[in-house]
């Protein structure tokens, strides 16, 4: 089976869909700061990968040392986001996907690919079992149920920064952690902003916006970080029913 991918690269990126959130030319602001934050990785070596379609089917990577995650190691690639969704799912993308991330990282001489994932799946991470399935292994954990999993090719291992194993801030209000890495992420700060200006909950939203912030968050961290009462929740992106159990801790 031939199947049509294609890779964004500076050159192309104005005129292709995201895929997350598939519009027109009508403007969009969370695509439109995805379009921004994608323009500068890209040069940096960062890799989106897609189905030639109007389709959410993607691979999103790039090398751990410009990933802005807090995760440390030598010539690895980090995969943000491998995605397929609706009618596509079972056809054999994500086996595709997969295998071109993986070949691409032998072909440039990496040491292996590494992911976030967690004891149990959160929604807003790629699926750790299907990567397990090509050999993925947990190699670092935290004490609340975060996992680093990796497929290594030379036998090292990265690993979370110290600092990501913090899960602690001094800050006692509801507090976000945010950077422009995935689509969604505009409209969420909406919703949450909305939520907490009509109910009185005090709020702070920090712009991730250097790879050196990110390297250095007190936290895991795909692109959105959630602490209450000085306590790291979780990475979900969150609709009103996950804020309200949220604040009723």
């Amino acid at each position: 089976m031939t199947i049509d991918f294609v890779n964004l690269t500076t050159e192309n990126l104005a005129d292709e869909h995201l895929c997350c959130i598939i519009r027109s030319k009508k403007p969009h602001q969370g695509i439109d700061a995805k379009r921004r934050w994608l323009f500068d990785r890209l040069n940096e070596g960062h890799v989106f990968r897609k189905l030639n379609a109007k389709a959410t089917v993607f691979i999103e990577y790039a090398p751990l040392e410009t990933a802005w995650v807090p995760i440390t190691g030598d010539n690895y690639y980090y995969l943000y986001c491998l995605w397929v969704s609706g009618s596509y799912k079972g056809k054999g993308y994500g086996k595709s996907l997969m295998e071109y991330c993986l070949a691409d990282a032998r072909k440039k001489g990496k040491s292996g690919v590494c992911m976030l994932g967690a004891k149990k799946q959160k929604s807003w991470l790629s699926d750790q079992s299907f990567a397990m399935k090509f050999g993925f292994e947990i190699v670092d954990i935290t004490d609340n149920g975060y996992e680093l999993l990796a497929l290594s090719f030379d036998g090292t291992t990265p690993k979370f920064a110290e600092n990501a194993k913090k899960q602690s801030v001094e800050s006692q209000v509801l507090t976000i952690y945010y950077d422009m890495q995935c689509p969604y992420i505009h409209q969420k700060i909406e919703v949450v902003k909305q939520y907490c200006e009509t109910h009185g909950v005090p709020l702070d939203l920090i712009k991730v916006d250097t790879l050196r912030k990110a390297k250095e968050l007190p936290c895991v961290f795909n692109n959105w970080a959630v602490f209450y009462k000085g306590k790291f929740e979780t990475v979900n992106l969150l609709d009103v029913a996950y804020l309200e159990r949220i604040l009723k801790k």
